[in-house]
């Protein structure tokens, strides 16, 4: 099976950097690209107001998702009120992660009905910081939703509880073999170059790029992959170790 990329973009409300996002949706139209979206319901993070908040944002998701586009819901106020890493154990900052299932529920609730309220459907879980937990799953279980965007991961995985989890394992487009691959984007900060590179990226692996709905067709074919978490645990590692050497380039 040749590699397949999935595009995402985070960090998806209204006080987002509109600017930017114009040169990149005008990207993703012309090469026909439908993206992943992380969608925040009630942004509260200060980090994330980078511009004015634009009114008719709500209206501008519907256009999303009815172009096809995938819409996640990334957690409620992107607040983070915990420590704990949780399950992927990226970052050691968490929402959701740490908290008692039924505080998590009604987080999920309340992001939820804001998505009911604006008339947009949650196809997916995109947990900020990529922290969650088993209480979380649970609860998403019983909201019935059984999608999930994240983990380090070649391919797709379909756990015993019928949770498919499609795999988010990259920040920038590398030529890989095989395997299902995530790339995941934060716009909020790109510079010129890096809105070139991005076209660039996409006019190289065009003909490679899928989209969450194709990839989920397909998904359930695979079964629960039992060497699932020790590759985790080797993507986790070599993040670590670029993370640690990055910072030791940049200390310099």
């Amino acid at each position: 099976m040749r590699a397949k990329y999935l595009i995402r973009f985070d960090d998806i409300c209204p006080t987002m950097n509109w600017e930017t996002w114009a040169a990149i949706e005008n990207v993703l139209l012309e090469f026909k690209i439908q993206p992943m979206l992380a969608v925040v319901p009630d942004n509260q993070d200060p980090h994330l107001q980078v511009a004015p908040a634009r009114p008719d944002f709500w209206q501008q998701v519907r256009r999303w998702q009815n172009l096809g586009w995938t819409i996640g819901l990334h957690g409620y106020q992107h607040r983070y009120v915990t420590t704990d890493a949780g399950m992927v154990g990226l970052n050691h900052y968490s929402e959701f992660a740490g908290l008692p299932v039924a505080t998590q529920e009604a987080k999920l609730q309340k992001g939820l009905a804001i998505f009911e309220r604006e008339r947009v459907r949650a196809e997916v879980w995109i947990a900020p910081a990529h922290a969650f937990d088993a209480a979380t799953i649970q609860a998403l279980k019983k909201l019935r939703i059984n999608f999930i965007s994240d983990g380090f991961f070649v391919f797709p995985r379909v756990e015993p509880d019928g949770m498919l989890w499609v795999p988010q394992q990259l920040w920038g487009f590398r030529s890989l073999p095989f395997g299902v691959w995530t790339v995941c984007y934060h716009h909020n900060e790109w510079t010129p170059g890096d809105m070139a590179k991005f076209r660039q990226d996409l006019q190289q692996y065009k003909d490679a790029i899928t989209n969450f709905n194709d990839v989920i067709k397909t998904a359930r074919n695979y079964r629960h992959n039992y060497f699932a978490p020790a590759l985790n645990a080797f993507f986790l590692a070599a993040m670590t170790v670029k993370r640690r050497l990055r910072r030791r380039r940049q200390a310099k």
